[in-house]
């Protein structure tokens, strides 16, 4: 019956060696390396044991010679394992790259569903703390094997050749290691995986300090932050110990075996020898090997819970790596080269948990350059129609189109060059405010670039900047204020220059003076474009050419601000009641 758990491992195993693989040239030199320096380390007994009779035999000093000849094989056994350690260190960092790269990639993929389930500290520790160790699995383990495994098959050959009854003596240590190795093993699997679970929970908490930390000093929550964190870190600690526990035994263990056998090998050689059957060099020799054939056994074990941990890890990193993006291209998708930019909801309703419906047959149609505002109360549903727009999610049932081409039926990539998005929460990536800009369109010359600073009204505030477009933002853009960090995110829009322009209240953080400018720029850069605007100021509201009334998931109005206004509906309630807020904030 076969073992699903084992045919797992096997096939985990597999895939963190299949990384290693395109460097076999390198691990080959380095395994060479290794195999001639193992050499060397199982010839140096055989070779001492003639010089040690003569000494105690014949009384004599062993010549100069020997001992030249001696320090030459050293210095050539040091050669051969700096080779081996620089070339399997070598290609062990280079395999980490390879895994950062392709997990770092394939998160890229992912469609943002995923993200919104997952917190970022967890991720961040699967692209760190796991990694290194499958690094360690899929490099550095396969040589050390190679090297234990020949030490002990040589080892075992020699003494079996010099004296069989001895041997059986020393092999009573194997099947004890093994034993051992294999309870051990079991119990480090368990515990590595936990720790890797709490460092990656250690690492969430600490991303959520350091990006919360205006919240954290404003409600002057240092302390319980600081007494969170503790007890986690206590939490983790405590499993770490356990594994040390496990680990640390098993070292001092193998000694006890080893310097036990040791003992009974030199009272038995010593009667051999008295006996006349074997020479003292060659009791010394055999000793010698058997404690060279000791190391392997407690390196096998080790690399054993090194496996075991590395399997955790991969675990943990193969889980990210086979997740699969929900929002895929479908197999008969096709490029959109040129786009005119009418949109119609056709019957849309989306959901993201089963029994709580969140849109509900959202039906309307757009016009290619048409502005369209969409307004209703919290939690109605605005949001999730510009994600469902921007094809973030795909809609549980109905289909949206584009220019009478149902959005599921084109290639993702060819329809984002046609969209920009501003989204409420701005974030600015490292670097400089040109960086940032650039982003919208990474090969706009200097005047494409000024100019659209200048339509977001971003360019004034840019080169009050002693570095100017070179200023560097900050972690997040957090040196910026809200409102700038929105201008340049619009700038970066606007340097797309998309056909459909979606903006998430885009214009909430910025100051009246400011508004005006963007208003009206935005009359001029929106020419073409149709454009969605979720908006909370009444100068949006009221130029919008379309206005979408939402409430609990429905479209219950739509029309002009005037037409609106004259129903006894939703919009002129909600209407009203921000111009009473406007007039408040005006006094």
């Amino acid at each position: 019956m076969h073992n699903p758990g084992s045919q797992n491992k096997s096939r985990q195993s597999r895939r963190i060696f299949a990384y290693a693989r395109p460097y076999w040239r390198t691990l080959s030199i380095a395994t060479l390396c290794l195999l001639l320096s193992s050499g060397i380390s199982l010839s140096l007994p055989w070779i001492v044991r003639g010089p040690i009779d003569a000494m105690v035999s014949q009384k004599q000093i062993p010549p100069l010679s020997t001992l030249f000849g001696l320090v030459f094989l050293f210095l050539i056994q040091a050669f051969l394992s700096f080779g081996h350690n620089y070339l399997s260190g070598a290609t062990g960092q280079r395999v980490l790259a390879d895994l950062r790269v392709g997990l770092f990639s394939h998160l890229q993929t992912l469609s943002l569903p995923f993200f919104l389930r997952r917190r970022t500290g967890e991720l961040l520790s699967r692209l760190t703390n796991d990694l290194g160790v499958v690094q360690t699995l899929a490099t550095e383990m396969p040589v050390n094997l190679i090297r234990q495994g020949l030490i002990l098959i040589g080892g075992i050959a020699i003494i079996l050749y010099m004296n069989w009854r001895l041997s059986l003596l020393a092999f009573i240590l194997i099947p004890v290691v093994v034993l051992s190795a294999r309870f051990m093993g079991k119990r480090l699997r368990k515990l590595s995986t936990a720790v890797q679970d709490h460092l990656a929970q250690t690492t969430t908490l600490m991303e959520e300090m350091i990006t919360g930390i205006r919240s954290i000093k404003s409600f002057s929550r240092e302390e319980y932050e600081k007494t969170r964190f503790l007890q986690q870190i206590n939490k983790t600690l405590d499993i770490m110990l356990k594994r040390l526990q496990v680990s640390a035994a098993f070292g001092p263990m193998m000694v006890f075996l080893g310097f036990s056998t040791a003992c009974g090998l030199m009272w038995y050689g010593a009667r051999e020898v008295f006996l006349g059957h074997i020479s003292p060099g060659e009791l010394i020799s055999f000793v010698m090997y058997s404690i060279i054939i000791t190391g392997p056994v407690g390196s096998f074990a080790r690399l054993f819970s090194q496996l075991q941990e590395g399997l955790g890890a991969s675990r943990r990193v193969f889980e990210l790596l086979d997740t699969a993006p929900q929002i895929t291209d479908q197999p008969d998708a096709r490029p959109l080269p040129v786009i005119h930019g009418a949109i119609r909801f056709n019957q849309v309703s989306f959901h993201y948990l089963a029994d709580q419906p969140v849109l509900h047959k959202i039906e309307f149609s757009v016009a290619p350059g048409e502005k369209v505002a969409l307004i209703g109360p919290s939690g109605a549903g605005k949001s999730t129609l510009i994600h469902l727009l921007h094809r973030f999610y795909d809609p549980v049932s109905g289909e949206i189109l584009i220019d009478n081409r149902p959005l599921t039926s084109i290639q993702i990539k060819s329809y984002y060059r046609h969209i920009a998005y501003v989204p409420q929460e701005v974030l600015l990536f490292g670097g400089t405010l040109r960086d940032n800009i650039l982003y919208g369109k990474l090969d706009a010359d200097e005047e494409t670039l000024i100019a659209a600073s200048k339509a977001a009204h971003a360019h004034d505030f840019i080169m009050s900047f002693p570095d100017g477009y070179e200023t560097i933002v900050g972690e997040k853009g957090m040196t910026l204020s809200g409102g700038q960090r929105h201008r340049i995110a619009i700038a970066r829009a606007f340097l797309k220059d998309p056909k459909i322009l979606i903006l998430d209240e885009a214009t909430a953080y910025l100051d009246n003076e400011s508004e005006l400018f963007i208003q009206d720029a935005l009359e001029r850069l929106m020419h073409n474009k149709t454009t969605f605007v979720i908006a909370h100021r009444l100068t949006t509201i009221q130029k919008a050419d379309r206005i979408l009334v939402l409430n609990k998931g429905r479209l219950v109005e739509q029309g002009s601000h005037d037409s609106l206004m004259k129903n006894e509906g939703l919009y002129r309630h909600l209407y009203t009641l921000k111009q009473v807020g406007a007039e408040a904030d005006s006094v």
